[in-house]
This record gives structure tokens, C-alpha cells and sequence, in this order.
């Protein structure tokens, strides 16, 4: 059943779209709506003839949404599900479950256009990036280790320049709002023939709506474009990141109940965040450079070569972690393309991906925020690799087909420093694995695609898994691995007003890497059973009356999508409890996003929208939920004329407008039932922005 909000924007989407249709425009409207375009696949093509389910946020869909997280405009995407259980500290999942992340971003392969967030351990630091700096992201759900390595998620592409925007320009902004936010934002660009320049610095800081979730971030990201001779280019991107953010840590029911703003409170037998001065500290450094080379009009190559460092520290109850982390590794293709035919198009690919990630984790008392004796010091050298070819056709411009296979290598070494003082390195060698996709697209009209696709997904345990917080090294943790088949299609009309996206998928998971904690709440991963994952997904979007410069109505745009996970554990037993039929914990069932936007004579414009989300299992056992909640959010903008290069706009937002009490990011399975981290309730937030 629809929720009233889309009932309502639909019928209102009816009565204008009448009434617009009776209308005579009295000039042609010459705005053009571009094709959405992916570049995720190795080379551009239009997402209609994609066979596999992939989402695109473009510049003008991210700027819309707040830019201090990646929360709101991810969680728009069906089958993504992003959370910040406190300011800064994100968890993301692409079709399932959160088991694997307390916090962090696990099973999830995201890069920066060709150079890998990713490390060789797993983890994605995604919470030092700033989204204003992003121009577009890429998501391709499902499994797809045939091009992208190890993972059983899926894969984000986040792009630092965009492509639509290519003149010189000096921009800037800054906005706050409720509970300290405060978010400033520059940017400069430099354009000649054959160079761009990119530049973004930021700051933002927030005190946040609970005790001890105050946060701030230094950013500085540059991107550099040369293009040297003809298609030949050589780019480069730099990021610095200084991320620091305090955690207040769970709460229980009768807490959360009572003041939902508290920090965890202590135990007869443990302190609580405030006197323990929890938090997290991140400063990471990336670099890379990406060469393409066309040796002729059938041959390129594209080579990528990258490096970070990223020194971590987290104060925590129980101990004080601090890790040194150096990865470097490249990324290199080549794509042979035949002559184009009116019968036949094709490509083959052929490529290569290799990563080292050398970690230095050491463990520590914690003495209010501060390091106490020595308790464990590891070193952790963890190397994937793998290579790939992949052959795409395009039959009668009518049949787009995909084969692709890769051949995955992983491993880790480890020595003890302290207390066993270890000479030598421990080798664990996982068994090389073969991750194929093979997919389809068949264009029955221009209109209309349909598509299916088979692939297998495989996901090699992290660093913070085979090293958890229990301080132990566990070699018998296997990788979980299965296959996922789906179908669905895509519909559109001819001035790219409207696009309909449905897919059904079933995702059977092996060997299924979760979350156990210990009775002094460290933490341990086992291999439990599988899952059975049978998910559907819809994205609609409908320019009901398309940009134009004559209407009192200059454009209306309604956006929907659905998620529906019916996720299961399967084969789950931990000791004398059997799970196996349970749903899976941290998965809601149905999510619902509805949006509506409204532009206005004189660049006035209004956007509203509102997420519906159901009740979610906290633990295992599925005798705990997390309420069912409904979030409202508005956004009235206004861009008045200035010149026709000087683009200026201030802005005012709201969240949470029906005031909902819900947790965003729960605490699963855990001890003592602190499960809840409460949201802020209703919150209020401005700024304006500057284009030159």
C-alpha cells in the first residue's frame, strides 16, 4: 500500500499535469534534459541499455540534498541503506546487511573514479570525504567482482569533476543550523583547452544533538585533468582529511525512553562515554594518478597508480586503539574495440588490480581519553590482487550483452610485537577464486529494456575482522561467498522526462561473516550459516512538467523508490540457539522515499521529502525491533539574477518536521540492550551559496 504522502503527490502531479496540457505555451521551451550517462562499466553508455541495476546521483540531485553526510541523498537509492549512529560515523550497505559494521563501510568496494577508497583490508574510510566536493556517484548493486575485485556488496564510484561543467569558476558556501552545524565550503576551477583544474577545501563542525557527538572535519581535495595529445589523458587527485568526532555509544530502552540526549551511561563494572572520552580520530592522505592512452582508434589503456595513509585513533571503554595504515597499489585495462557495424558493436577489456596494505595496530588501556599500559601490539600486511577480462556486444543496437569473469587472490601476514615479541610473519593464504557475471540487455522498444543477469559474489574477511576488538587474531574466519539472479527493466519516454527501474533479485549467501561480543563487550566475527535474500526494487522519476522558462510552474519533478528486502538467516546456529528463518538483523523490510520538487518564476524553488521506514530487528534472535518511523524534509531555495555568470542562492532547510523519535543506526546484538542511538528530533538549517 502506497503511504498517503505519495497518494498525495501523485494526485497532485495529475491536476497540474491536466491542467498544464490545457495550456498554450506561448514559445518552444528549448531546456534540454540530458541522458543519464555511466561510466562504471570501464566507458560510457546510457543507463538504459545497462544490463545490471545501477543508480546515478548526479550534481544536481546531490546538491539538493544537505551536504554536511552522505546520509540523504544515499538512502534515496533502493537497496542502499546508509546510517550515522553519531555525527561522522557512517555505516553503509547495498542489499544487506549490517552485521559485518559496527561502524565503518565493509563489503562495499568504492573508488574514486579509477583509484580505490577501498584499501586491501576492506575498510573504506567514507567518512573523511566531504559529499559537497563529490559531483557524482555511481552505484552498481549486486555482487560484481568481475571487474571490481572481492566483494559480495556491491561497488560506488564517486567522481570529483563534473563533466557538464567545464568552464573556469570560483565558487563558495556556507550554511548552519541547529546544534552547532556549521559547514563552509570553497572551490576553485581553472579551464584552457586541454587543462583542468579542480580545487575544494572545507570545514564543518557540529556539536550534535546528544551528549558527546561533537565532531569536525579539515578537507582539501584536488583534481587535475591534462589532456596531452588528442583523447590521451593523464590525471591526477589528491585528498587530505582530518576527521575527529566524539561517540556517545548506546543507549537501553528505559534510557532512550527517558532522555534520548544522553551519552551511555555507566555500569556498576564499567565507566560510560563521557568519562571515558570515546571518540574517533582519522587523518588520511590519498593520492593517485590515472593515464589513458589511446594508441590508436581500436586500443587504449588505462593505468592507475595510488597510495594512502591513514593514522586512526579510537578511546573506546574498554581500550585505547590507535592504528598506522600505509596501502599503495595500481589499477591498469585494456580495451580492444572493434569496428562499429550496423549488426554489431563489441569491446574486450583485459585488466589487472593490485593492493598492499601494511597495518599497525596497537592496543591500550583507556584512562579517561588517554593511553594506559600496553596490551597488544600487532603488525598486519594484507595483499589482494586480481585480474579480469570482460567482452560486451551490442547486436542490432537491440541486444547489449556482457561476459566477465575475474580470478581473486587474498592474503595477510601477521607478527605479534607485544607481549610475544615475534621475529617472523605468520602467512594465511586464501584459495584463489574465480567471480563471474554474465549479463543481458534487450532493447524490446526504444522505450523499454529488460534485462537479467547471473553473478557471484565473494567477500574476503577484513582487517578488522581477522583482528577484531578482542585483540586476537583469528585465522579460522573463512570468506563468505554465493550467487546472486536477477531480473528486471527499465522504461523511459522520449525526451528523458520519465524513467521507471524495477528489479527482483535473490542473493543466496555461504559461509556469512557476523558480528559476536563478548561479555566485556570486545568483539569477535564468526562464520554463521547463510542467508536467503530476496529483495525487490523500483526507482521512478517523472518531470510532470518538464523545466521551461514560460510557466508559473517552471518544472515539477516527482521521484519515488521502494525497497523491499525479505531477508533471511539460513543454517544459523550460535551454541543452543538456532536463528536459522529469522530475518535478517538490521534489515527493515520496506523503505519508501518520495520526493517532490517545484520550481518557481524568479528561481524560487521548493523540494519536500518524505522516507518511510519499517520496523527493524535488533538482534538475532528477532525478539527486539526498532519502531517503525516516517522522516519529513523541505528545502526552499531562491537564485536571484545577478549576471549571467554569477549564479547566487540562499537557502533554508528543515528535518525531521514530524518531530520522530527514531534511532538512525542501531547498536546490533547488543550487550546489556543498548541498542538505541537517538536522531535528532526537528532541526532547522541555512546557508547560501556563491558561483562566479
Amino acid at each position: 500500500m502506497l503511504k498517503p504522502f505519495t497518494l498525495i503527490a501523485f494526485a497532485l502531479a495529475a491536476a497540474i499535469t491536466a491542467n498544464a496540457q490545457n495550456k498554450i505555451r506561448p514559445k518552444k521551451d528549448t531546456t534540454e534534459l540530458k541522458p543519464v550517462i555511466i561510466k562504471g562499466y570501464l566507458s560510457d553508455q546510457p543507463v538504459i541499455s545497462v544490463p545490471a541495476s545501477v543508480s546515478v546521483l548526479n550534481a544536481a540531485q546531490l546538491r539538493i540534498q544537505p551536504d554536511n553526510s552522505f546520509v540523504n541523498a544515499l538512502n534515496t537509492v533502493p537497496g542502499v541503506r546508509t546510517e550515522e549512529r553519531s555525527p561522522g560515523s557512517y555505516r553503509l550497505s547495498i542489499r544487506g546487511s549490517l552485521l559485518r559494521s559496527p561502524f565503518g563501510v565493509r563489503d562495499v568496494k568504492i573508488y574514486f573514479d579509477d583509484i580505490p577508497l577501498t584499501d586491501a583490508g576492506g575498510n573504506s574510510y567514507l567518512n573523511a570525504i566531504d559529499i559537497a566536493a563529490i559531483q557524482k556517484v555511481e552505484i552498481l548493486k549486486g555482487p560484481d567482482g568481475s571487474l571490481f575485485g572481492a566483494n559480495s556488496g556491491g561497488v560506488v564510484i564517486l567522481s570529483p569533476l563534473n563533466r557538464y561543467n567545464d568552464s573556469t569558476y570560483i565558487s563558495a558556501g556556507v550554511n548552519g543550523g541547529s546544534y552547532g552545524l556549521f559547514h563552509e565550503k570553497a572551490a576553485v576551477q581553472l579551464k584552457t583547452t586541454n587543462y583542468l583544474l579542480n580545487i575544494n577545501q572545507s570545514f564543518q563542525t557540529y556539536h550534535g544533538y546528544r551528549q558527546n557527538s561533537d565532531t569536525h572535519r579539515n578537507y582539501l581535495q584536488l583534481a587535475d585533468s591534462w589532456n596531452y595529445s588528442g583523447k590521451n589523458t593523464l590525471k591526477a587527485l589528491g585528498i587530505y582529511s582530518d576527521l575527529a568526532y566524539e561517540t556517545p555509544g548506546g543507549l537501553n530502552l528505559a534510557q532512550y525512553n527517558t532522555d534520548p540526549r544522553l551519552a551511555r551511561q555507566p555500569t556498576p563494572t564499567l565507566p560510560g562515554a563521557i568519562q571515558q572520552h570515546i571518540g574517533i580520530t582519522t587523518k588520511m592522505y590519498l593520492g593517485g594518478l590515472t593515464n589513458e592512452y589511446h594508441f590508436n582508434d581500436h586500443i587504449r589503456n588505462v593505468l592507475a597508480v595510488f597510495g594512502n595513509h591513514v593514522d586512526f585513533a579510537n578511546p573506546f571503554i574498554t581500550n585505547y586503539e590507535q592504528r598506522s595504515e600505509n596501502t599503495y597499489g595500481f589499477r591498469t585495462y585494456f580495451e580492444l574495440t572493434g569496428d562499429q557495424k550496423p549488426n554489431l558493436d563489441w569491446k574486450v577489456d583485459l585488466g589487472f588490480e593490485w593492493q598492499q596494505t601494511n597495518s599497525h595496530i596497537a592496543n591500550y588501556g583507556n584512562n579517561k581519553g588517554v593511553k594506559d599500559t600496553t596490551q597488544t601490539i600487532d603488525d598486519i600486511h594484507t595483499n589482494q590482487h586480481f585480474v579480469f577480462v570482460r567482452y560486451a556486444a551490442d547486436v542490432y543496437k537491440r541486444l547489449h550483452v556482457e561476459a566477465a569473469v575475474s580470478l581473486n587472490n587474498y592474503g595477510y601476514d601477521f607478527k605479534n610485537i607485544y607481549p610475544l615479541n615475534q621475529n617472523n610473519f605468520t602467512n594465511r593464504n586464501f584459495s584463489a577464486q574465480l567471480m563471474p557475471r554474465l549479463a543481458l540487455s534487450y532493447q524490446i522498444i526504444n522505450a523499454l529494456a529488460w534485462r537479467a543477469s547471473v553473478s557471484r559474489g565473494y567477500s574476503t574477511p577484513t582487517t578488522a575482522e581477522v583482528r577484531p576488538t578482542d585483540n586476537i587474531v583469528n585465522t579460522s574466519l573463512q570468506a563468505q561467498y554465493g550467487w546472486n539472479y536477477e531480473t528486471g527493466f527499465r522504461l523511459r519516454n522520449s525526451d528523458e522526462t520519465f524513467m521507471l527501474d524495477a528489479s527482483v533479485y535473490y542473493y543466496r549467501l555461504n559461509n556469512a561473516i557476523v558480528r559476536r561480543l563478548n561479555a566485556d563487550e570486545t568483539e569477535h566475527y564468526i562464520n554463521a550459516g547463510g542467508t536467503n535474500q530476496l529483495g525487490t526494487e523500483a526507482s521512478l522519476y517523472y518531470w510532470i512538467i518538464r523545466p521551461n522558462r514560460y510557466s508559473f510552474i517552471r518544472g515539477l519533478q516527482f521521484n519515488e523508490s521502494f525497497t523491499y528486502s525479505h531477508f533471511r538467516f539460513r543454517d544459523y546456529i550460535v551454541t543452543d540457539a538456532n536463528y536459522s528463518g529469522n530475518r535478517l538483523t538490521g534489515v527493515p523490510k520496506n523503505v519508501f522515499v518520495s520526493s517532490v520538487q517545484i520550481r518557481f518564476p524568479e528561481n524560487l524553488a521548493l523540494f519536500v521529502q518524505h522516507t518511510f521506514t519499517s520496523k527493524i530487528p535488533l538482534n538475532d534472535a528477532s525478539t527486539v525491533y526498532a519502531p517503525k518511523y516516517n522522516l519529513l524534509q523541505a528545502r526552499v531555495s531562491y537564485q536571484p539574477t545577478i549576471a549571467r555568470k554569477t549564479h547566487f542562492e540562499i537557502f533554508a532547510a528543515a528535518d525531521n518536521l514530524l518531530n520522530q523519535k527514531y534511532s538512525l543506526g542501531n547498536d546490533l546484538n547488543a550487550v546489556g540492550n543498548r541498542y538505541y542511538n537517538a536522531a535528532p528530533l526537528r532541526n532547522y538549517s541555512m546557508g547560501m551559496n556563491f558561483m562566479y
